[in-house]
């Protein structure tokens, strides 16, 4: 009896083992970890593993290539061909909607009556589904019946109308689409940092004598540095991967092969001719390409931070 209540009493002398901090940080975070692991980790992985195979997108049937996709890439000529196309796609919407947004926001953010209307007006196009713009636009640009051609033979800008869903314009008039609908995004971004830069600089720099163009380009600007960093890495990787838009505007057939940009290329690749291996080959050089452009950009803004 007594060597029962010894032991005991052991028992309830022995200190309890308390989770330290690295082991609750790390319980803290394990359920994003998990998150992340099945939704990013592991589709890409999948994706690397499948990019070594020959495999059809339907039927069970693959077998083991390793790096041959790769290899047959480098080789293929619409390969680059869309990987220009899609460059020169995201770097004209992006740029465009860079400067469209800048001017819109300065302006949204001066002082004048109905200017929450029309903030309000600004940001519709961004809540437009993607295939409702895209239909109406293709109804604007129509040059049967399109009003845009109406408008410019009307007031003598054109003599014919211009066929801009064709093969010599489709690029133009799917850039000019997608800055109408995804240029909100910058106002969005910018005007909020507006909002927050004090009004003592401007003050200052007023009763220094500064320009309007010095007070912009000594105060605006340098406020303005690392929510545009954000909004170039942002846009130019969303309008790299684009596929919605650029799809519905050309389908990949016809007009269209003038914009199959390397997504539309990817899934046409696994969808179109069945080639589930290819088409992940091509997403990963993609995910590659991007990753690398990212890092790049980094670096230069981190030079740039430590010359300022």
């Amino acid at each position: 009896m007594t060597v029962h209540a010894g032991a005991a009493a052991r028992v309830r002398a022995r200190p309890r083992r308390r989770l330290g901090p690295a082991a609750l940080g790390v319980l803290g975070v394990l359920p994003a970890l998990l998150l992340i692991a099945a939704l990013i980790a592991y589709p890409v992985g999948y994706s690397i593993w499948l990019s070594l195979l020959d495999k059809h997108s339907f039927f069970p049937a693959e077998r083991w290539v390793g790096l041959d996709n790769y290899v047959y890439l480098l080789r293929d000529t619409e390969f680059w061909d869309s990987l220009w196309k899609g460059v020169v796609y995201a770097t004209g919407t992006t740029a465009l909607q860079l400067v469209a947004g800048v001017v819109a926001a300065l302006v949204l953010h001066q002082p004048f009556v109905g200017r929450t209307l029309v903030r309000a007006l600004v940001l519709f196009p961004y809540m437009i589904p993607t295939i409702v713009a895209v239909i109406v636009w293709r109804w604007l640009l129509n040059e049967t019946y399109g009003l845009v051609d109406y408008l410019l033979v009307a007031w003598g800008l054109v003599r014919q109308p211009i066929v801009w869903l064709g093969t010599e314009h489709v690029m133009t008039s799917l850039i000019g689409m997608s800055v109408w609908q995804f240029t909100p995004f910058v106002v969005i971004s910018v005007l909020a940092r507006l909002q927050t830069i004090p009004p003592e600089l401007y003050e200052a720099a007023r009763v220094d004598g500064a320009s309007p163009w010095g007070r912009f380009r000594w105060i605006t600007l340098p406020q303005l540095r690392a929510v545009l960093f954000v909004v170039i890495l942002l846009r130019s990787i969303w309008m790299f991967t684009k596929f919605d838009t650029v799809w519905l505007w050309g389908e990949g057939a016809g007009a269209g092969r003038e914009i199959r940009t390397l997504p539309v290329y990817a899934y046409m690749r696994t969808f179109t001719y069945y080639q589930a291996g290819y088409g992940a080959a091509l997403a990963v050089v993609m995910l590659l390409m991007l990753m690398a452009a990212t890092v790049a950009y980094f670096r230069l803004f981190w030079r740039e931070e430590e010359a300022a």
